[in-house]
């Protein structure tokens, strides 16, 4: 007996993202080769583990005697792969979580077999709901374990947020998220009309420019339906912040996957130059702008410290950030960011800046964006920025609804009150 095509295809991507591959891309990989139904069990199965851990390492925890990092890292993943589906996947049987585990691991040995045998017995009979912290004496602690969060990141949240600002942040994180397009090249209702032909139900999203496609959605069916890309409206507020004017020329500084460079090439803009310092990344973005028909859109490798171009109208700076915003699309990233990376990036926020600041034209503007949460990286870059360069002053993002402002008419998107990535984002205007 061998354990299951899609369990053994779940390991080789929790053993890959142990070695530091994003998750999305190793699933992608590994995905290739199974049937659609195998495929969206691999990928709740993987997601639900990773978004998950911290709740079932709690688990794992109690039906052993020996702290989790002297565990094995395949034994442990095996381990957390079987007990995602025995406390979280209803429609599996425990005795084929069990079973299924076991065979996953016996080329581990005869001892990691029994290992993981007990281990997943174990948590079987417990009550799931046991040996968590107690929430109301320690919240953080709760909200680690049981809401599945590194400490360090619940701890800064707290202080921002409060405890019942985090609870309903880490509950965010923790909803399977989502699938939006947003429609290129004709209307909304136009996209709709076209994706209902195609027996697809897709639903508009109040004050933005996305569709909503039911759970179980392929995106290849909706592409296939309408020109579009698929994007969460909080990166569309950010495209809607950008608001180029007809005639402008706008240099997107840090452009790949590509999505908001795409939407910016269908509005008013006559020139998009879209720059990502990947190569790879950059190929994918053109390959992209191929399929939808991009019209205006020059496709670059350039590091963003060195712009390739002179002057733009307008320039969007989309920084690489934590992405603490994207946990919930990103289950991986929660356990890849650390507390230092967050002083590390600053430093490379605050050198793009200085550089696209050079390429604004008199009375053009520049968009900071992220898709954090922390201040750090957000509100504090801009507060910065505008002290080295008095050139520039703030403005407020007229084009996007109130509701998704802060009090200065930032873009502030959160997860816990909007229900979409968390997104950032600050129009500059260089003055004479």
């Amino acid at each position: 007996m061998t354990a299951t095509a899609a369990r053994v295809a779940a390991l080789r991507v929790m053993r890959a993202v142990r070695r530091g591959i994003l998750a999305d891309r190793a699933l992608h990989r590994e995905q290739a080769g199974l049937e659609p139904r195998e495929r969206a069990w691999l990928q709740e199965l993987v997601y639900g583990s990773l978004r998950l851990r911290g709740r079932l390492d709690q688990r794992i925890a109690g039906a052993v005697r020996r702290p989790l990092k002297e565990v094995e890292g395949d034994v442990l993943d095996v381990l957390r792969l079987g007990a995602y589906q025995l406390t979280e996947m209803g429609g599996v049987p425990a005795w084929a979580a069990v079973s299924e585990s076991v065979e996953l691991v016996k080329p581990r040995g005869r001892g990691a077999a029994g290992f993981v045998n007990g281990v997943l017995k174990a948590i079987a009979r417990a009550d799931p709901s046991e040996g968590f912290p107690d929430p109301s004496a320690d919240p953080v602690a709760w909200l680690s374990s049981w809401g599945s969060h590194p400490r360090w990141l619940v701890e800064r949240w707290v202080a921002r947020f409060g405890i019942d600002g985090t609870r309903r942040l880490v509950d965010a994180n923790n909803q399977r998220a989502d699938l939006y397009i947003r429609p290129l090249r004709r209307s909304i209702d136009d996209a709709l009309e076209a994706l209902a032909r195609a027996s697809v139900r897709g639903e508009r999203v109040a004050g933005t420019g996305s569709v909503r496609l039911p759970p179980g959605t392929a995106p290849e069916d909706a592409l296939a339906a309408t020109p579009a890309v698929v994007q969460d409206p909080a990166a569309g507020l950010v495209v809607d912040c950008v608001a180029p004017e007809a005639g402008d020329t706008v240099a997107d500084l840090c452009a790949a996957p590509g999505g908001k460079a795409l939407a910016l090439a269908d509005g008013p803009a006559a020139r998009v130059v879209a720059c990502d310092i990947s190569e790879r990344r950059t190929r994918r973005l053109a390959e992209n702008a191929r399929r939808v028909g991009g019209r205006g859109l020059a496709v670059v490798v350039a590091d963003a410290r060195e712009p390739p171009l002179k002057e733009a109208d307008v320039v969007l700076v989309d920084a690489p950030c934590s992405g603490t915003g994207t946990l919930r699309r990103h289950p991986d990233a929660r356990w890849r960011v650390a507390p230092g990376d967050i002083v590390a990036l600053t430093r490379l926020q605050d050198a793009i800046l200085a550089a696209a600041a050079g390429i604004v034209r008199t009375g053009g503007v520049l968009v900071y964006a992220t898709c954090t949460l922390e201040p750090e990286e957000n509100e504090d870059r801009v507060e910065s920025f505008l002290e080295r360069h008095p050139e520039f002053g703030p403005e407020p993002c007229t084009s996007v609804e109130p509701g998704f402002l802060d009090l200065n008419g930032r873009l502030r998107v959160l997860p816990q009150v909007h229900g979409f990535d968390g997104a950032f984002a600050a129009r500059l205007r260089r003055r004479d």
